[in-house]
């Protein structure tokens, strides 16, 4: 073997040699060129694009109906029928208890059944923007029949409210005592049902007994039990001829379904 690679080095000379690398140390490097990155982000960019489609599609297909639309689509529950869109247009059979009160005469061609809340602002809305319009516009051609469903989750005054007017029912009072609760001159309490029972002259000791038993509970539970397994979801919720409308809507959309069932009687 050669001396130069069999000799001894001396201390100098080995403090001037390199160092030799560690693994740790070791770099791996690449050259990249422009041409080479646009091709590297085109996936990116596609894949960008196409979420971003996606997200767009999801919110046009989930925005709600029009709100002139007659009725909306809701869950069934359970064993429920749901509540369906209005190009399919059924009808609901939907049956008048004893306890359901009446307004208008029982041969009227149009029978609006209203499934509402004392505590829901849309159904006082209802109420004092449309309810007696459509009273005063169709006169006997319009039996109207309010029943009850109650969103205790939200409203703990409803029911109370609720009872509070049947045993008024009792009396012949149900409609004049509904429009004292839409009021709201009194707000929702124990304190304010007996004084718009007062207002109204009342008998009161029979009125507080019908409050003080509840006497109309079972009744109340009975209306709420019958549309919530029909797929009633919100209130007011109507009913005109069985044809389903939801929400407080104008009084045109009311008007447009009615002068079509008066039309084809």
């Amino acid at each position: 073997m050669s001396d130069e690679y069999n000799k001894t080095l001396t201390d100098e000379e080995i403090k001037e040699l390199p160092a030799i690398p560690r693994p740790e140390d070791e770099r791996i490097t690449f050259t990249f060129k422009k041409s080479h990155l646009l091709l590297a982000l085109l996936p990116v960019a596609f894949l960008a694009g196409l979420l971003a489609g996606y997200a767009a599609w999801g919110r046009a297909a989930a925005s709600p109906q029009s709100a002139a639309a007659p009725a909306a689509q809701s869950a069934a529950p359970a064993g429920g029928q749901a509540i369906t869109a209005p190009e399919e247009a059924p009808r609901y059979d939907i049956p008048i208890g004893a306890n359901d009160p009446v307004f208008g005469p029982a041969d009227a061609p149009v029978t609006i059944i209203e499934f509402s809340d004392f505590e829901c602002p849309y159904c006082r809305r209802h109420n004092l923007e449309v309810k007696n319009l459509l009273l005063a516009a169709y006169g006997d051609n319009i039996r109207y029949v309010f029943k009850d469903f109650p969103l205790t989750s939200i409203h703990p005054n409803a029911v109370p409210a609720a009872e509070a007017a049947h045993c008024a029912d009792e009396q012949g009072m149900f409609w004049e005592y509904h429009e004292r609760l839409f009021s709201m001159e009194l707000a929702l309490s124990p304190a304010a049902y007996e004084q718009y029972a007062e207002q109204l002259g009342l008998d009161m000791a029979a009125f507080n007994e019908c409050v003080a038993e509840r006497r109309y509970a079972s009744a109340v539970q009975a209306d709420y039990s019958f549309a919530a397994n029909l797929g009633v979801r919100s209130t007011p919720t109507f009913f005109i001829n069985g044809l389903a409308v939801v929400g407080a809507q104008p009084y045109d959309v009311f008007a447009q379904i009615i002068d079509e069932e008066l039309a084809g009687q």
